[in-house]
């Protein structure tokens, strides 16, 4: 088959000719049709992600197909044939092997790269906000990198929710994108204070933080009293170091959250985030915003889109003729 190979971090990706997966037992082999790419895909591909891998792997953490092959014990309600959204590692290929537990069937209706835009910026952000920091109605929420694939399921799924969403953009362009999904509020990231612009709304009651670094501290230190605190990414390089006295005397909490590493430790989370995620989609409460849509062989361009920041929305790799 074909697939995209990190043979040396930070170098670009190689198509090349690798061998067939076969699925393990509970696993199943999707033939996959499109793969959704993410920031983190770039840390890998430089080694620099939490979880390192090493070279040659193929890598991509999400993808939409139909199961090809089913391994002893994949998981009930599951069939040869079925169209399925799945996270899991080795997605940049023509075939995947990956957890049956960890694949949900795709709605009639919906196309395989909208689906596979949805299991990790959709699934980040609905388990992140109402399970992990349990938004709730009329709350704050601020979003940083707002306009990224995740950050804007993120202010998309806290207008669901109820919250009063505040965004935090680079440029008029993304925040308008922002508004559309429900932002109450919008911030551009360049502006010069955005502790006080924060302060000024009356303080977050969640922080959404995508981008780390200098913004992601001062959306921290623009957080009210009892604020949670939800490190998701960091676009800007560097993680921020929450200091230890500030959250002691305003009563604050950080969650960590991986979505994959807990997807794995806890599929039924899994199972229930991305039910309720396709059928919030399928009933038109969620639309996916897919700024670019690439062929598998043009996978170190969709990764510039993202390091670059030049992605609105999600980018995504169609595989196949």
């Amino acid at each position: 088959m074909r697939a995209m190979t990190v043979t040396e971090f930070n170098q670009p990706l190689q198509l090349q000719d690798v061998e067939e997966p076969r699925p393990g037992p509970g696993e199943v082999v999707i033939g996959v049709e499109a793969c959704g790419v993410n920031f983190a895909d770039s840390l890998m591909i430089a080694g620099r992600y939490q979880i390192k891998r090493e070279p040659p792997f193929i890598p991509g953490s999400e993808a939409a197909g139909r199961i090809m092959a089913m391994g002893e014990g994949a998981a009930e309600g599951l069939k040869l044939g079925d169209r399925v959204a799945v996270v899991g590692l080795g997605a940049m290929a023509e075939l995947m092997a990956a957890p049956s537990a960890l694949c949900a069937k795709i709605p009639d209706g919906l196309s395989m790269v909208e689906a596979a835009a949805m299991p990790v910026a959709y699934g980040t952000s609905h388990l992140a906000l109402a399970k992990k920091a349990a938004l709730q109605p009329g709350e704050k929420l601020v979003v940083t990198g707002a306009a990224g694939g995740v950050g804007l399921t993120a202010v998309e799924i806290g207008a669901l929710i109820g919250a009063e969403v505040i965004a935090v953009a680079r440029g008029e362009e993304k925040l308008s994108l922002a508004k559309a999904k429900g932002a109450t509020h919008l911030i551009d990231s360049d502006v010069a204070d955005l502790k006080a612009e924060l302060k000024a709304l009356g303080g977050a009651d969640v922080v959404y933080d995508a981008v780390g670094g200098d913004l992601g501290m001062a959306a921290f230190r623009g957080a009210a009293i009892d604020a949670r605190i939800l490190p998701i990414g960091f676009a800007a390089g560097e993680p921020p170091a929450y200091p230890g006295n500030i959250l002691l005397v305003k009563n604050q909490t950080v969650y960590g959250f991986d979505w994959i590493r807990h997807a794995r430790s806890r599929p039924e989370d899994f199972a229930e985030t991305m039910r309720t995620c396709l059928e919030w989609r399928r009933e038109g409460r969620l639309q996916p915003v897919i700024s670019d849509e690439l062929p598998l062989a043009q996978a170190n361009e969709a990764i510039e889109l993202l390091t670059s920041r030049k992605a609105k929305g999600k980018v995504v790799l169609t595989v196949g003729d």
